[in-house]
């Protein structure tokens, strides 16, 4: 069964949680707060990560974009009480995956987490070298995007989407596919993040003015080059 990280101050819920998915075949690596969890994360490796956002010494939201850093596929689920808009965003933007708001049923979590491990790509073949959007270059596998002697680094999530509008360059990318691909399921909320994405990838490429990232209104999103 696959290792799952969890991490949750509360020592009577992280217990709960704990024995609860144990009970029904996971292994379970356990931490109290969020620089325990990153020494977890980079001692074990798991499989998916569980983590509150509330934390002491190191919040989830920091110590998701940590792991970011390091590996741009393990999913992220956050585990809290917090649910603004701009909560959820943010935590979409720093690389999480899921978002479930406390107090939740065991058998959402569970369901959640299978979801997230069924949608694990296969490994990607290797890049022969960076792709040419108008005058940028973008290095996917590395997350970065250059023009001239400047390079910008993306986020796990941005590569990816800009990846497939490449992939797509000059024809539509329909958004509900974007957003069940990306990001489980294409809801309100995610909706708005994946806005908030767009909105960050035109800036990154305004340098270029024969690049553009146009929307087809009630469908999606068009790379044109």
């Amino acid at each position: 069964m696959p290792t799952i990280l969890l991490i949750e101050d509360e020592p009577s819920l992280g217990l709960i949680v704990k024995d609860s998915l144990e009970s029904r075949g996971f292994t379970v690596q356990y931490a109290a707060d969020g620089e325990a969890g990153l020494q977890l994360f980079q001692l074990r490796c798991p499989d998916i990560v569980v983590a509150d956002v509330m934390m002491p010494k190191l919040d989830g939201f920091s110590m998701a974009e940590q792991i970011r850093r390091e590996n741009a596929t393990v999913p992220i689920l956050f585990l809290t009480a917090r649910s603004q808009p701009a909560d959820v965003v943010r935590g979409f933007e720093l690389g999480g995956n899921d978002y479930l708001k406390k107090p939740f049923s065991m058998d959402e979590l569970i369901v959640r987490i299978k979801a997230l491990l069924s949608r694990q790509p296969a490994a990607a073949p290797v890049s022969v070298g960076p792709l040419a959007i108008g005058r940028y270059q973008f290095d996917h596998p590395k997350q970065k995007l250059r023009f001239g002697s400047h390079e910008e680094a993306l986020t796990n999530r941005e590569a990816e989407l800009l990846k497939r509008l490449y992939d797509q360059r000059n024809q539509v990318l329909e958004r509900t596919a974007v957003l069940r691909e990306l990001w489980g399921d294409d809801s309100f909320f995610n909706g708005r993040s994946l806005d908030v994405f767009i909105t960050r990838l035109r800036r990154c490429l305004k340098e270029d003015p024969q690049v553009q990232i146009v929307n087809i209104r009630g469908i999606g999103y068009k790379l044109i080059l």
